[in-house]
């Protein structure tokens, strides 16, 4: 199947979880990602039973903190 994953589509194997993809795309501080799918946030402890679909928009956010 295939899926969008920030801008490249990927072709990955079916019944792919969002805890597996965030391990197979080498996310960097995965305990701090947000994942959205299809523009829809994820709760992060859902992450091992959220199975992607053909056609599915991931992307991996990191809210930073800053200012004065």
């Amino acid at each position: 199947m295939f899926i969008t994953v920030a801008g490249v589509k990927k072709e990955v194997k079916d019944n792919l979880t969002v805890a597996q993809l965030v391990i197979d795309e080498k996310v960097e501080t995965p305990q701090y990602v947000t994942v959205t799918i299809n523009d829809e946030f994820v709760d992060s402890g859902s992450f091992e039973s959220t199975v992607l679909k053909d056609g599915d928009i991931v992307e991996f956010l990191y809210f930073m903190g800053g200012g004065q």
